[in-house]
């Protein structure tokens, strides 16, 4: 049953940790898929579904390290499994799929070109990048294993990039609201002053 669950944890690590080169690949050029004629989903999905396999094969050799062997490590792991569910959950009010998927940034005429500062972005800009973050140490705490736990450093790291090209691409795109709403509240980390943004 372990062997399976840390499996899992492997695997979805491994996937969750390409999420930021995912958007690095859209933030920087989003002035140049938004003048695209074809859908540049045809061309970053397969890219993205080709950077878990790379992220799986690399990490593979490692996936037997374990840091600790406890089974009260998984009561942690519940709780920041569960706060990572609510966070999904509450990203997901007064945002549409489509801004969750990030056609406002691909495409120019997409309806939904609109700041949402309200609900949990009231507390922290990019929650659904919290929750992402909470699932990952999430397995990390839960398995033990080393490889989730470089993983997921591995993604702090892209994500913390990641998440300034964002902020420049949505303070282009939304001018001084978005200024004001960057200085007045945390990128990832509530209660983190705007002064120490990611």
């Amino acid at each position: 049953m372990f062997h399976y669950l840390k499996l899992v944890a492997w695997l979805a690590c491994a996937i969750y940790s390409t999420i930021p080169a995912f958007w690095l690949m859209i933030h920087p050029f989003a002035d140049r898929w938004r003048t695209s004629r074809r859908s540049p989903y045809l061309f970053l999905i397969p890219l993205w579904l080709a950077m878990w396999a790379i992220a799986a094969l690399a990490t593979r050799p490692w996936t037997h390290v374990a840091f600790y062997q406890t089974n009260w490590s998984w009561i942690p792991a519940v709780f920041l499994f569960a706060t990572g569910l609510v966070l999904y959950a509450k990203s997901g009010n007064k945002f549409t799929a489509k801004q969750l998927g990030g056609l406002p940034e691909l495409h120019s005429r997409n309806p939904d070109q609109r700041l949402v500062t309200d609900g949990i972005r009231a507390h922290v800009r990019h929650p659904v990048y919290l929750a992402h973050l909470c699932e990952m140490l999430a397995w990390s705490i839960g398995t033990s294993l080393a490889v989730c736990w470089a993983l997921t450093m591995f993604a702090m790291l892209t994500g913390a990039i990641m998440i300034r090209m964002e902020d420049a691409e949505l303070e282009k795109r939304f001018g001084n609201p978005y200024r004001l709403y960057r200085k007045s509240v945390p990128a990832v980390l509530p209660g983190i002053h705007a002064a120490r943004q990611l």
